[in-house]
């Protein structure tokens, strides 16, 4: 079971005070395949855990006139990478408890058989790169939620993260609103990250997306036999975020009888399975979110009152993308960068005369249109920089969509058919052209039109040669 050799060998520290043990296992350990660390008391185990980036740690529970469980306590706070085995020479059921309650993965006995070490210690390597991948996907998790993602400086904005940071680490429910798009995942999980729960589990259930019967046993579980297809027990989403947090994200669509049941679960952090009787309790800090306005909801009476009350402790409301113009630019500059990255083209940046463009639109989709908007510019143009005709050809001509949702009852002034159909005639010749390199004969094969008219149409919508945009018409 000799160990295969890698660059980066697994790095192991052996604790104990018996020299001889230390003279006789530490050569056959590096013969292994493991960089061996040796210390033969406390101090030195502690100074080496705090220098160095122990993989695992084999820790005599008594350390002569010490106690080797000192050092365990030291690990797991100073070195939570190290997974530790135990050894000893004086088992007992308690010494076992004790050593896995204390973070103890193992205990061995001594004399310490080599195939039975090299077994344990194999896994427990299998458990320290678990541990590494989770801090890696905790990083990755930062990195695409933490503050540097919520771009903005607009004072709306600024007194959302004010808020977050302030309450964080308290058990207070959240109610995010806004319309669609404008960030309200993001604003959950940010709230999540910040907080001392961030080492828990986030769970997100989008209420909307599930009939009442599925969204209540998704949320609180079912027992086997509760309905027709529950063939087992289901453990639910509040069980699942014990420790963390739960997001219910389109809150104004639950109905009427799961309002009751989210009102007690609010209020008792306790709720029964779907089918069951046993009562659970939880600890999970509760975040909800909705596109609609829940006043106007209760007071046409298809949301509760009381429920309202319940949830509306923390309201953040986020801002639409258009009455944030000044964030337009760096939430575009930002994006361009990710899908740079992620597609490894190469932009430099974004003509002004795109940004202006989108400076002036009114973006009904939000922050998640303007994302799409930069991944189809990504995909799609040439480069070295994200221009006007890059741009879907609404935006370019500055033309504003219809509004719906949370904030806003405008409509856009009516217009002829001819103009309506224009706009996305022009993208789809646009980019049926664009994928055919400006090959007006492939462009028409693709079409189902023949030449002429193609010709006809693109003089019409100012598309006769590359370049031009929709101003030259």
């Amino acid at each position: 079971m000799k160990r295969v050799k890698t660059e980066m060998l697994p790095k192991l520290l052996l604790v104990d005070d018996d020299q001889h043990l230390l003279q006789s296992m530490g050569p056959w350990l590096a013969s292994q395949g493991f960089q061996l660390q040796l210390a033969v008391d406390r101090a030195s185990a502690e100074r080496l855990l705090r220098e160095q980036a122990i993989d695992v740690a084999l820790i005599d529970i008594r350390l002569g006139a010490e106690d080797g469980f000192d050092v365990l306590r030291f690990a797991r706070l100073h070195s939570p990478q190290t997974v530790v085995l135990m050894i000893t020479g004086y088992a007992t059921p308690d010494t076992l408890r004790e050593a896995v309650a204390a973070g103890a993965v193992d205990v061995l006995t001594k004399p310490i058989i080599d195939e039975e070490l090299l077994l344990a210690l194999d896994r427990a390597l299998t458990q320290q790169r678990v541990l590494s991948e989770n801090e890696q996907l905790k990083a990755q998790l930062d990195e695409r939620f933490g503050w540097h993602q919520i771009i903005g400086d607009d004072p709306r904005m600024r007194r959302i993260y004010e808020i977050i940071d302030s309450i964080a680490d308290t058990r207070a429910t959240v109610l995010i609103t806004g319309e669609s798009g404008t960030g309200k995942s993001m604003i959950a999980r940010a709230l999540h990250r910040r907080s001392s729960r961030r080492q828990g589990p986030f769970v997100e259930v989008a209420c909307g997306a599930l009939p009442e019967n599925l969204l209540e046993s998704e949320l609180f579980g079912h027992v086997a036999g509760a309905f027709t297809g529950a063939v087992g027990n289901k453990v639910g989403k509040f069980q699942l975020a014990d420790g963390g947090t739960i997001f219910l994200d389109e809150i104004g669509t639950a109905s009427p009888s799961m309002q009751v049941r989210l009102l007690r679960v609010l209020q008792e952090l306790e709720f029964e399975q779907v089918g069951g009787t046993k009562t659970f309790k939880v600890d999970t800090r509760v975040v909800l979110a909705t596109n609609e306005d829940l006043s106007r909801a209760v007071a046409a009476g298809r949301f509760r009152q009381d429920l309202f009350y319940r949830i509306n402790v923390i309201n953040l409301q986020l801002p639409r993308l258009a009455d944030r113009p000044q964030d337009i630019p760096k939430l575009a500059a930002h994006f361009l960068a990710n899908f740079c990255t992620e597609t490894g083209r190469q932009f430099d940046g974004i003509e002004c005369a795109a940004l202006d463009a989108m400076q002036q639109y009114d973006w009904p989709g939000n922050v998640r249109e303007l994302q799409n908007v930069l991944e189809r510019a990504v995909l799609l143009g040439k480069g070295p920089r994200v221009r006007l005709d890059d741009l879907p050809a609404n935006i370019a001509a500055g033309r504003a969509n219809v509004r719906s949702g949370f904030a806003s009852e405008q409509v856009a002034a009516p217009r002829s058919l001819k103009e309506s159909l224009a706009a996305p005639e022009r993208e789809i010749i646009l980019q049926t052209l664009i994928q055919n390199d400006w090959n007006r004969n492939a462009t028409a094969d693709q079409l189902g039109i023949n030449r002429t008219t193609l010709y006809k149409k693109m003089r019409r919508l100012g598309l006769d040669r590359p370049g031009v945009t929709m101003q030259d018409q």
